[in-house]
């Protein structure tokens, strides 16, 4: 019986592997509350905002709660212009998922656009990577209660470890080196915890 691929080898992967296709386009003329119906509809937590036929934005729940909902605007009468996150963030197809992460890390994101050839492929979401990399914890722990024989630590991943034996701490969760704890503790509570109320418990509400 053969276990899930082991953490280093799902972080090499490819992003195309995680496309999601369900995207909602709107144009930037449409309002805030045509947004909210067809997020409903779709099951999607954003929306991307094209002019004239091109991608030039992204609305986000999020976005529609801070910049909307929170400051008594009325969602009938904001368009997603006014409102949008632009430029989009895009990662290729061919980027890793650790590339993909890291990105997501640093520009504070949860999700991003898959492009190729300026073509929108569909969108790509940390919850639903991190999904897959607790699925692939739990599938190479069984396993190796089970006594099937696991590869834990991928041969094509020597390189990478030993790089990572001058961090100072590592993240348990993805692998991805830091200076420090602290460094550390921000980066565990911002992409795999949330971010406190601003980028959790808030966010849940429209989840």
């Amino acid at each position: 019986m053969s276990s899930g691929p082991d953490i280093t080898s799902l972080l090499s992967l490819p992003i195309e592997n995680f496309i999601n296709m369900n995207v909602a386009i709107m144009e930037g003329d449409r309002y805030v509350d045509q947004a909210l119906e067809k997020m409903k509809e779709k099951g999607v937590r954003s929306v991307l905002v094209s002019h004239q036929g091109e991608v030039v934005g992204i609305v986000s729940k999020t976005d529609i709660l801070f910049k909307v909902m929170s400051q008594g605007r009325n969602p009938g009468k904001v368009k997603l212009r006014e409102i949008m996150t632009s430029p989009v963030l895009a990662v290729g197809p061919h980027s890793t998922v650790q590339e993909t992460l890291a990105m997501m890390d640093k520009h504070v994101v949860r999700q991003l656009i898959v492009t190729a050839q300026s073509a929108v492929l569909g969108m790509v979401y940390r919850d639903d990577i991190f999904e897959r990399i607790h699925l692939s914890t739990v599938s190479t722990a069984d396993a190796a209660l089970k006594g099937t024989p696991v590869c834990i630590i991928n041969p094509k991943a020597i390189a990478y470890i030993k790089d990572l034996s001058a961090a100072a701490v590592v993240c348990p969760y993805c692998e991805l080196p830091f200076d420090s704890k602290e460094a550390l503790s921000k980066h565990i509570d911002r992409l795999h915890t949330g971010s406190g109320v601003l980028e959790g418990d808030v966010r849940r509400t429209f989840e």
